[in-house]
């Protein structure tokens, strides 16, 4: 049988592990899932007959390299800083990989070696990135194909809680790494093109500027900028380009809400609060508050940020119970950022029947024949419970399509790469149809820069 070996089995693994074991018989396909963890990866197995779990330290050098050895292709679903040592062991053997995560430089500077040993080192093929340059790429060539000339391009999308599970004021539950929902637009100002001007925005103003998106069925949503969207300039070929603009997709009012957090400094992961094991949630707020013994935290905090008592932004503090005297913290030396993700924790997890939903939105304005047009391209996935969830649905399934492709020898070309290939996105976007995953185009008059952006 033909060995796949998917080291890491986080939330992303249950669509993944199903779709592999489900072509293990036509396929002649046996999967080893590999963690720290068996506990969730044996239940979603379900003693498969096709399938095995294997106790896996990282780090222990001697079992990962025995684990590599005794494969025919690696699925890494670690944390993107794991890569490396088993990128360089699947290289050793002589094994292909693939991977969810961005290309690290690191990673790209094996290549060379790569393409010596005719390997294929995928990367960036789950939701975003993935199927956001897959689903780009087949309009962007669609456009030139046909001699157009590409003037806007911009990017959205969204990991939001589905709207029958939609049970808070906030409109979202965590569907992803809570961490990375907590520390999302930090590490530099946000940067991108807007009708041939550089724009910048400061992580401190981030999500003072969104953009209103419709999306047909569901209403409106509101995008703030991803930090850095002119890298992609030349990864998609667009050095012409005069708007160019990614950004994550919210529902209309959590950007006004989540900046009240950034304000106060409660995103903040770079130094510890002392005795935060010991604090309440009412004393971590009142932390970032002036001393004042005449005035309650609410009182003091309404007056900082200028909330009226009947905005909805107070009523949205009320429910995630930051005032709570009694609620402890329970994190030692734990940073802002940590205090605030446990925070959240209580109220924005997702319970067992409740269903997620990704929406990703493309818009596309270009030149043909002397005419401007623009195309808008949009995908909704809805998941079907908390363990195979619309996160798990478009991160994992790219993934499993691209390693059975691979292995099959239906996707050939060596190297370090990422999907943006017809030979990748083609057979990949047309099976990922064939599982409900679909993006829906209509045609619209010339708009250049979205004129919703909403600076409050």
């Amino acid at each position: 049988m033909r060995k796949i070996l998917l080291i890491g089995a986080g939330q992303s693994s249950s669509s993944l592990i199903t779709y592999l074991l489900q072509k293990s018989f036509k396929e002649n396909l046996h999967l080893t899932v590999a963690d720290v963890s068996l506990k969730h990866v044996q239940t979603i197995l379900n003693n498969h007959e096709n399938s095995s779990s294997l106790l896996l330290d990282i780090f222990n050098e001697v079992e990962r390299k025995k684990a590599i050895k005794n494969s025919d292709i690696v699925i890494s679903m670690l944390p993107a800083h794991l890569h490396l040592n088993v990128a360089k062991d699947c290289l050793l053997f002589g094994k292909n990989m693939v991977t969810a995560s961005y290309i690290s430089k690191e990673m790209k500077a094996l290549n060379e070696y790569v393409v010596e040993k005719n390997l294929i080192f995928m990367n960036e093929i789950g939701l975003d990135p993935g199927i956001d340059h897959m689903s780009a790429m087949q309009v962007i060539d669609s456009i030139r194909d046909k001699g157009g000339e590409m003037l806007l391009f911009e990017s959205f999308t969204g990991g939001l809680v589905a709207p029958e599970s939609d049970t808070n004021l906030w409109n979202y539950k965590f569907t992803w790494n809570p961490r990375n929902v907590v520390l999302a637009g930090q590490g530099g100002a946000a940067k991108f093109l807007q009708e041939g001007k550089y724009k910048y925005i400061p992580y401190h103003k981030l999500f003072r500027r969104t953009e209103i998106l419709n999306i047909d069925g569901y209403g409106k949503f509101e995008g703030y900028a991803n930090r850095d969207s002119l890298k992609y300039k030349n990864i998609y070929g667009l050095d012409d380009i005069l708007t160019l603009y990614r950004g994550t997709i919210r529902r209309v009012g959590y950007s006004r809400a989540w900046n009240i957090f950034v304000q106060l400094g409660m995103t903040d992961d770079s130094y510890t609060i002392e005795d935060s094991e010991h604090m309440s949630y009412r004393d971590f707020t009142n932390s970032f508050l002036a001393y004042n013994t005449n005035d309650s935290v609410e009182l003091k905090l309404r007056h900082y940020l200028k909330i009226d008592q009947d905005d909805i932004i107070w009523e949205k503090l009320l429910e995630l119970n930051i005032f709570n005297p009694t609620k402890k913290v329970e994190l030692v030396n734990a940073t802002p950022a940590q205090i605030l993700e446990k925070i959240l924790k209580d109220s924005w997890t997702l319970e067992e029947d409740d269903k997620d939903m990704i929406v990703m939105q493309h818009q596309f304005g270009f030149e043909l024949a002397g005419e401007k047009h623009q195309i808008e391209s949009s995908m909704v996935c809805i998941g079907d419970n908390q363990t195979y969830t619309a996160m798990a649905k478009t991160v994992g399934l790219p993934v499993a399509i691209a390693t059975l492709k691979i292995l099959n020898g239906e996707i050939k070309t060596p190297g370090v790469q990422l999907p943006i290939s017809k030979e990748v996105y083609e057979p990949i976007l047309k099976e990922l149809e064939e599982n409900g995953i679909i993006f829906k185009e209509k045609n619209l008059p010339y708009l250049g820069y979205n004129p919703d952006e909403k600076i409050w």
